[in-house]
């Protein structure tokens, strides 16, 4: 009723800022029909704004009037968001000198998708308003070829799936996603690439772009991705294999491109951290 996120009327809440019938109430309050609710509202939030700051480690694989394909490496966001403090895609492409569409939110000019922080891997932006709209619809109408290749515990079975599976907000766990009955429609296709006695490497596609997507649909399935303590994975593993962040990998991107029609596909290669986890795997195998 409001335009509020759940965490945001939470913190109202636990700031004393909601009175029902004249009595300060938590988040879990119950209301009967007939109350008197009243909420004392933050103060505006400042509009967030692009901060042009170089990120370590991002590489520019493509780029021509239409868009850039960066690598993006783990510990980067997209683009800023509140409570975010870290460097994000967008700003390092504005220290970089690129001219980004202005399409969108102001923090998120030129975003047509979005990798989570703790995932790396191939990501486009588009720079001209054309490219924008064209991408934009392109993710919508699922037209783009989206490949992952992530690290899973155990074995799938059958070894080449597919999970379909709705995906909301986990009601628990602020920050984090689950399989709900009244979640949005997410398809994960899946095929095993090698496997080993701990772990298996798969390679996913993505039918859908729900956020967590794969790491929610394999933690559904008991193989959550091996480092992924969010969502179930085992830390004496994670320990064992170095990881510091879920084993999941953007490799490649392809789509249409929005000017020329021609079909282009970008690829990423494993991250030190990723394949050194995949080495010691492979050895502990041997």
């Amino acid at each position: 009723m409001l335009g509020l996120s759940r965490s945001a009327a939470a913190a109202i809440a636990a700031a004393g800022d909601v009175h029902v019938d004249g009595t300060v109430v938590g988040k879990s309050e119950r209301v009967s029909a007939g109350a008197r609710i009243d909420i004392v509202m933050p103060e505006p939030a400042k509009p967030l704004e692009i901060v042009a700051e170089p990120v370590e480690g991002m590489r520019v694989i493509y780029d021509d009037d239409a868009f850039v394909v960066v690598d993006k490496p783990v510990g980067v966001a997209a683009h800023a968001a509140a409570g975010w403090k870290g460097p994000t895609v967008i700003g390092g492409l504005a220290a970089a000198g690129y001219d980004i569409a202005t399409s969108g939110a102001a923090e998120r000019q030129g975003i047509v998708h979005r990798l989570d922080v703790g995932t790396s891997g191939v990501m486009v932006v588009a720079k001209g308003e054309h490219a924008y709209s064209v991408l934009k619809r392109a993710f919508k109408e699922r037209t783009v070829a989206k490949t992952y290749h992530a690290l899973v515990q155990g074995l799938p079975d059958p070894v080449v799936g597919t999970i379909e599976a709705p995906i909301g907000r986990n009601p628990r766990r602020d920050g984090l996603y689950a399989v709900l009955t009244d979640g949005k429609h997410a398809v994960t296709h899946y095929e095993v690439l090698e496997a080993y006695r701990s772990a298996t490497l798969l390679e996913v596609r993505l039918e859908t772009g729900r956020t967590h997507q794969i790491r929610v649909h394999m933690a559904a399935t008991k193989h959550p991705c091996a480092g992924d303590l969010p969502y179930g994975a085992d830390p004496v593993l994670a320990g064992k294999l170095g990881l510091e962040r879920q084993w999941l990998h953007a490799v490649r991107l392809g789509f249409t491109h929005p000017e020329t029609g021609e079909f282009v596909e970008f690829e990423s290669s494993y991250p030190e951290d990723l394949q050194t986890a995949l080495d010691r795997l492979r050895r502990a195998q041997g």
